[in-house]
């Protein structure tokens, strides 16, 4: 059990940021912004500098790459929606504070924004850009550009970081994995298994599986499988699930599915489209502990689920600030955490940050 007091305090700034509110900053003021609600939604929820020359200076001196986005301030409503949703979003805002030097270029003012557009050849009132560079200004990425999505910046990052030869946190690569998964489209399988507890846990292991769902079909215990078809064929995913004893019967959701199923299964594949009717204990291993109340995505939470039943340790999948917010759950049990299982995770993270914020002022 942690020490209250100080170390409560600490863990929550680690874990969070400052909750304290700041002024509000001029466009070209050399400062951080804030990570509260005096950021311009345009710039969603992480702490930019301001002024390039800066905080190129400043990543030279920390040894990190700067993160630039060229953004309208205020701008169109896909520069508010990057905001809101890429720029915001917990692991995003996590990786860009703690692994880059973020710095922010306003598209549509005179002064020092218009001289670093200029530099950069960047046009004014452009919707939002990314450029990934050195502190000597050279790219370590292409310009992320006409790609507003989780996906397109989580890649950049990673391949920024891989550029560098140094090692890509798993939380970040994950991250960047199941947004490209989702973006490119999944596809659903469902076995059927004596336990589905342990297939869920089985199966959430396998490199290309970004869901599951324990429940049942037709009365048999059964897992849904959401799952990337171009990193994991059905084919192949029904081999691994069949090496893992799930895969006592097969309820293929296609005909192409049907067919590469009775290869394996015969006659114990079958052809339906009825619905899983959900188990009340989803993700059991991982709701067994203090983990069920760390916002997660829906692939971290099979990686952790998993490597719970199986009885290793699931840190390696959570970021630093995840990590922080378990320290704190444990320190304050009774703080009144909620399950974040199967919750949308901004939604949930947002509220273990306002419980957190609360129980440190207690």
């Amino acid at each position: 059990m942690l020490r209250m007091g100080i170390s409560v305090v600490v863990l929550l700034h680690l874990a969070f940021g400052s909750t304290s509110r700041l002024q509000a900053v001029q466009p070209n003021a050399n400062v951080v912004f804030s990570s509260s609600a005096e950021n311009p939604e345009e710039l969603g929820k992480v702490r930019w500098h301001r002024g390039f020359e800066s905080a190129a200076v400043k990543a030279k001196l920390e040894d990190r790459p700067l993160l630039v986005l060229f953004q309208e301030v205020p701008g169109c409503s896909t520069c508010v929606n990057y905001g809101s949703n890429v720029l915001s979003h917990p692991l995003i805002v996590e990786a860009v504070e703690s692994l880059f030097i973020p710095v922010c270029i306003y598209n549509n003012i005179k002064g020092d924004d218009e001289r670093t557009l200029k530099l950069f050849s960047e046009p004014a009132w452009n919707n939002p850009v990314v450029r990934i560079m050195t502190a000597e200004k050279k790219p370590l990425t292409e310009r992320v550009a006409n790609d507003y999505t989780l996906a397109g910046l989580a890649a950049a990052m990673c391949a920024a970081i891989e550029k560098l030869e140094r090692p890509v946190p798993e939380y970040l690569r994950l991250l960047a994995w199941e947004e490209s998964a989702r973006k490119s489209g999944l596809e659903k399988a469902t076995f059927a298994m004596h336990c589905f507890w342990e297939g869920e846990g089985a199966l959430g292991s396998l490199e290309g599986v970004v869901g599951t769902l324990p429940g049942f079909v037709d009365g048999l215990e059964v897992v849904e499988v959401a799952f990337d078809p171009e990193r994991l064929p059905f084919q192949k995913l029904l081999g691994k699930a069949h090496e893992h004893k799930c895969a006592s019967k097969v309820f293929a959701r296609s005909e192409k599915q049907l067919r590469e199923a009775r290869k394996v299964v015969n006659e114990k594949a079958i052809r339906t489209d009825e619905p899983v009717r959900p188990d009340k204990e989803p993700k059991y291993y991982l709701l067994q502990t203090p983990y069920r109340h760390v916002p997660m995505t829906s692939l971290q939470a099979c990686r952790v689920n998993a490597a719970l039943g199986g009885k290793q340790g699931p840190d390696l999948f959570l970021s630093p600030r995840q990590i922080a917010l378990l320290g704190l759950i444990k320190a304050r049990p009774d703080a009144g955490w909620p399950t974040a299982i199967g919750a949308e995770f901004p939604a949930a993270w947002t509220k273990a940050t306002e419980i957190a914020t609360k129980s440190s002022a207690r």
